[in-house]
């Protein structure tokens, strides 16, 4: 491993594989289930909230006022039990390009691998694992740690330091991300990151939101 960054800590939606929308229709589910009613969260939500920034919204909308704890933990554990189903059936679920080989290539010259998801850590797994992908990451920040994404990327500093065994400068972590929140989060935790312009932000947009590197795909590697 070079001198310089020892974790890389990666977003999933976006920059390591897309659902096809399983997601949402895991919500359109649950919220049927639940109160009876069609809600499209899609039409609500924006890229990179967590997932209970996204539940609020959907209840919100169908009860008309902010939700309480227990009402948005149901909605949470009910979009769970249909994700599993919603990841395996979708058609449009696929690994960005060059995921798996980069992945590979980092863990083989021994970098650290997290994620930084606004998934809880159980929906962050459920949608790796169609993929395969759940082996590359040991450790990782998750919706279910926190609402505000970037508390949720300071406790993946965190826990990389953990498995580490010892602190790691702020300087030595990366974060990879598709959107402005990653770049958002990954600032405010006191981390570069990396835009990669696999989703709905352009090279330009990205840049713009104050990446500190822009890529492509993964398949172009990391600024390591």
């Amino acid at each position: 491993m070079p001198d310089g960054i020892i974790a890389i800590l990666f977003d999933i939606d976006g920059t390591l594989i897309t659902s096809g929308g399983a997601g949402t229709r895991a919500w359109a589910l649950a919220f049927e289930e639940v109160y009876g009613m069609k809600v499209d969260i899609s039409s609500l939500s924006d890229l990179g909230m967590t997932d209970s920034e996204v539940g609020s919204k959907g209840l919100e909308s169908v009860v008309g006022r902010k939700p309480t704890g227990i009402e948005l933990e149901k909605m949470l554990e009910c979009h769970l039990r249909y994700l599993p189903q919603t990841v395996e059936e979708s058609e449009g679920y696929r690994v960005m390009e060059g995921a798996d080989s980069l992945l590979t290539a980092l863990i083989t010259q021994g970098y650290m691998l997290g994620l930084v998801s606004g998934n809880s850590e159980k929906g962050a797994h459920i949608k790796l694992k169609r993929a395969n992908l759940n082996r590359f990451f040991s450790f990782g920040g998750f919706g279910s740690d926190s609402a505000d994404r970037r508390e949720l990327t300071k406790v993946a500093i965190s826990r990389a330091e953990i498995a580490f065994g010892a602190q790691i400068s702020l300087e030595q972590f990366l974060c990879v991300g598709d959107t402005s929140r990653d770049i958002d989060a990954a600032h405010a935790a006191g981390i570069k990151c990396v835009g990669v312009a696999t989703s709905k932000y352009s090279k330009e947009d990205l840049k713009d939101a104050g990446a500190d590197y822009v890529i492509g795909s993964l398949s172009e590697g990391l600024p390591l």
